[in-house]
């Protein structure tokens, strides 16, 4: 485990609603493909596609190799898997400048009813290296949080537009 609960972790949230149940949020954004919804910007590449995923996104343990628009990349592991309530997964290995500043990323997708639609609920727990948390904490929070809340949006844009019903 990567993060336990004596580590002082940086927390990222951000929040979606949509008019799709849950369940549809679930179904699209667990296995969404992620080049599609990170986009590169000013401060963050996007991704621009996916590795050594030997097996379907929909159990603990699976593993992929996510590779950004400047060469870099990182390895996903799925953690947990609770259709369709939520997923979590870690990030590490990173080959970008993340590697100096977190030992890994702890990310969590919560899909919560809302009416007739859902809200999503997406944290990022980073791992700070020693000395370092302060820059994840500081300058570096409010840049990434915009980052995340635009793929997010995207996210929930995509869940709406395969959506069924």
């Amino acid at each position: 485990m990567l993060i336990t609960h004596t580590d002082q972790i940086v927390p990222i949230t951000v929040f979606a609603r949509t008019s799709v149940p849950p369940e549809t949020a679930f179904a699209v954004i667990a296995p969404i493909d992620l080049s599609l919804v990170f986009t590169a910007d000013r401060f963050f590449p996007g991704i621009s596609h996916v590795e050594k995923q030997h097996d379907a996104w929909d159990h603990v343990g699976v593993a992929r190799e996510p590779h950004f628009t400047d060469g870099s990349h990182v390895t996903e592991r799925l953690t947990e898997y609770t259709a369709p309530h939520g997923f979590a997964y870690e990030l590490t290995e990173f080959t970008n400048v993340l590697s100096a500043m977190a030992q890994g990323v702890r990310g969590e997708f919560s899909f919560l009813p809302d009416g007739g639609g859902s809200i999503i609920r997406w944290t990022y727990e980073f791992k700070p290296r020693p000395g370092r948390r302060w820059i994840l904490r500081g300058p570096f929070k409010p840049f990434w949080k915009r980052y995340m809340q635009r793929a997010l949006d995207r996210m929930a844009d995509v869940a709406e537009v395969r959506d069924p019903r």
